[in-house]
């Protein structure tokens, strides 16, 4: 019986809103058991235009460079200033 994990980005979406974006990570954990999959656990994390993209992985790096232009953040900053 061998038994193997893999931890992966399943799905990666951009949330408009207003005038700014984030972006939310869906990453998968599943565990098989002689190649047939037989438990999936779920975590969910947010990145925001102020946040340190550096320890992201590369597909998630490459969709907030896109996502998160100069306009994105500076409304967002400005949206946290008026939002205390």
């Amino acid at each position: 019986m061998a038994l193997s994990e893999v931890t992966k980005n399943d799905k990666i979406e951009v949330v408009a809103i207003s005038d700014w974006s984030s972006v939310q990570v869906r990453t998968a954990t599943i565990i098989f058991r002689d190649g047939v999959e037989i438990s999936k656990a779920y975590h969910r994390h947010v990145v925001m235009p102020d946040g340190d993209v550096s320890a992201e992985d590369a597909d998630v790096q490459a969709i907030c460079n896109v996502v998160f232009t100069q306009d994105c953040k500076d409304a967002y900053a400005t949206w946290v200033a008026e939002h205390p």
